[in-house]
């Protein structure tokens, strides 16, 4: 190395750990500036799209709860609402209010996952929840417990766990009886008290100092923290219904993912954003409940949390919120015979996005008249927030370029699961090759 010369570092993580799914990273540094970042989802492509071709839009909701095994809700909700939009099925609130308790069902087992065996090991430096689990096994112990009651509502009310068979277009094929709502409440009561406990634990984990300024794109209602219903917003000025989301978003190839990048159109300003728990938060925090809202207050989250790394703390909010709206909906829940409303099948084209756990999930069908679908679109969350978190990355790391390889290989991979990105749900051993550049000559550290 000749004296003088500006030191390049190049960092490849070949199996990203604790995400869901088959991803990898590669940064490149010269000197403090970044040169390069690179997330790369290198799962082979599942072809939903081009399989729900040729199938009724009835199928739906039981095709796309394939696509993931941790939100399979997610996917089941926007599917039926977008059949239901293009068909024009309107379902009474009572079956609105149950599809919005199964979604809290997914939110609580979702975001319990991320925050207590994803993400806090990351914080409090350990290399998973198994490690954890022996310093810190009753908040293990706690969030399980949490996950369990999630996990409670999507087996009433979808009709198991995983994968729910229980949602149909127009509605449900059955509806749980009052009964069997009301012996969860113990559970979610108990739930909540940990949810709360849970969220003060959190909010004193060590964050880097480290702030975005974001666009940051939700869907807002007009009486509810945003689940399934309402417009496409964000702290930019858009404010759109969501069949006109293509003409605001579209999707791009990358040639070092199999994902695609969703970004804003150049016509429309152009760039990232970001979706989820953060970009809810900013657009929807008048809507959150009693004590979740009590917590965002007390905790002087601000009107807008722009540490990437805070959004365990707002997810941990989340759950607080969904268990006391799960609460809500089963204390004001009336047996009712109407499962379903009956369904007419047309040609034409229908759209809808609902809030995942990770974010904004958009879907769009055209189908002909009886009912074959000809041409879908799905955007996921996960599409959506990458170039975000190239962005983090790109922003974060001049600022610890300094840092021992250890340290800065952390950074970047907590940097990631700030996001909880959902490549699939398998998670893989973390193998990295470090390497420092001075002009030409390539050494290893």
């Amino acid at each position: 190395m000749t004296k003088g010369a500006i030191k390049t570092k190049t960092i490849k993580v070949n199996y990203l750990a604790r995400v869901e799914g088959e991803g990898a990273l590669l940064v490149r540094l010269r000197g403090k500036d970044v040169e390069d970042v690179q997330l790369k989802i290198f799962e082979p492509p599942r072809f939903f799209e081009a399989f729900l071709r040729g199938r009724s839009v009835l199928e739906t909701p039981d095709i796309t709860a394939r696509i993931c095994g941790i939100c399979p809700v997610a996917y089941q909700m926007s599917a039926v609402y977008a059949v239901e939009q293009g068909l024009n099925v309107i379902v009474p609130p009572p079956i609105h209010d149950l599809r919005r308790l199964l979604y809290c069902g997914e939110w609580i087992e979702s975001h319990a996952l991320h925050v207590f065996m994803l993400h806090a090991p990351d914080f409090l430096g350990y290399p998973d929840a198994v490690a954890m689990a022996k310093d810190h096994a009753q908040r293990v112990e706690h969030g399980l417990a949490i996950k369990k009651a999630g996990n409670a509502i999507v087996a009433l009310v979808g009709g198991r766990e995983i994968h729910p068979i229980n949602v149909k277009v127009g509605g449900f094929y059955r509806l749980p009886s009052r009964r069997e709502l009301n012996q969860l409440k113990d559970q979610l009561s108990a739930a909540l008290e940990l949810a709360v406990a849970s969220t003060l634990w959190v909010s004193g984990f060590d964050f880097p100092e480290f702030d975005r300024s974001l666009v940051l794109v939700a869907l807002r209602s007009t009486d509810e923290y945003p689940m399934a219903r309402g417009r496409i917003a964000s702290n930019h000025g858009f404010d759109l219904p969501v069949t006109e989301f293509e003409e605001f978003f579209e999707e791009i190839h990358v040639p070092y993912t199999n994902a695609l990048h969703s970004v804003v159109k150049t016509e429309k300003g152009g760039g990232s954003y970001l979706t989820g728990p953060l970009a809810r938060y900013a657009i929807s925090r008048q809507w959150l409940h009693g004590r979740a809202g009590e917590l965002a207050l007390s905790l002087n989250l601000g009107s807008v949390v722009t540490n990437p790394f805070k959004s365990i703390v707002v997810r941990a909010i989340e759950i607080v919120h969904a268990l006391e709206e799960a609460i809500r909906i089963i204390q004001l829940y009336e047996d009712t015979a109407i499962a379903s409303v009956e369904v007419k099948l047309r040609a034409g084209q229908g759209s809808a996005a609902t809030e995942a756990p990770r974010g904004l999930l958009y879907h769009r069908y055209k189908f002909d008249a009886g009912g074959i679908i000809y041409d879908a679109k799905i955007v996921p969350p996960t599409s959506q927030n990458q170039k975000s978190i190239e962005g983090d990355l790109r922003s974060l790391l001049p600022r610890f370029s300094d840092l021992p390889k250890a340290q800065m290989t952390h950074l970047c991979e907590q940097a990631i699961r700030n996001h909880d990105p959902c490549i699939s749900c398998a998670t893989h051993f973390l193998k990295l090759d470090f390497e420092s550049v001075a002009n030409d000559a390539i050494g290893h550290l």
